[in-house]
């Protein structure tokens, strides 16, 4: 199995800046009172974490948020890399203790054990749209709505929803979509949420997941919680 260096990991925020993307990263798993941590409500990451992305997925986000800035909206960018540590506190809390079926192998799924998915190869990444002006685009549901029945799952891309919304949808997945062809990098936008855009299995699974130990203190996402 392949390692990924942590030089091929970029800081996504830093790479709009110096490209001149307005690009918005909000790391909600480092706030416990984060309107959008609402599903764990716990701390994940230590306040000054960053967020990672792999190099390919990177460039494809950037070229993607540039198109969406030609037409005034702006991408929200909420998770990248989670460590097998990230991983391993998610487990712990007690949403998910409660509900134990998000995490069985298989289509309806929402979490990854630790060391599985895209999340902790930093091959995967979670994006809203607001408006260039702040407002928030209508998806149907908020950005991690994990749903307490798994048949019925309004996250998911083939949800039945009004025209706009699933306009609105199709909006962000055609601009990730259109960026990855661009790139020549493959892409998967998972179908039970709208929000994540992740490189195929066939590719994430060639590398080792990344620990907090594997990457240099200041790429640490979890170890200065202790």
């Amino acid at each position: 199995m392949k390692r990924i260096d942590p030089s091929d990991l970029l800081d996504i925020a830093a790479m709009a800046h110096i490209q001149g993307v307005d690009l918005r990263t909000d790391l909600i798993y480092a706030d416990a009172a984060h309107p959008l941590n609402s599903t764990f409500c716990e701390a994940i990451y230590h306040p000054d974490a960053k967020l990672w992305l792999h190099r390919d997925l990177a460039a494809v986000v950037l070229t993607a948020a540039s198109t969406a800035n030609t037409a005034d909206y702006r991408f929200v960018v909420t998770d990248g890399l989670r460590t097998i540590d990230a991983q391993a506190r998610m487990m712990e809390t007690d949403i998910v203790r409660a509900n134990p079926h998000w995490t069985v192998p298989g289509p309806d799924m929402l979490l990854s054990q630790p060391g599985g998915g895209g999340h902790p190869r930093a091959m995967a990444v979670d994006i809203y749209l607001e408006t260039l002006a702040g407002q928030v685009v209508d998806m149907g549901t908020v950005l991690d709505y994990f749903s307490t029945n798994p048949a019925d799952n309004p996250a998911a891309r083939d949800y039945t929803f009004p025209a706009d919304i699933l306009a609105n949808r199709a909006m962000l997945e055609g601009w990730m979509m259109d960026a990855a062809r661009a790139h020549n990098t493959p892409l998967l936008p998972l179908p039970s949420e709208w929000w994540d855009f992740r490189l195929p299995p066939e590719i994430f699974n060639e590398y080792a997941p990344l620990a907090d130990a594997d990457l240099p203190p200041a790429m640490r996402m979890v170890q200065r919680l202790a």
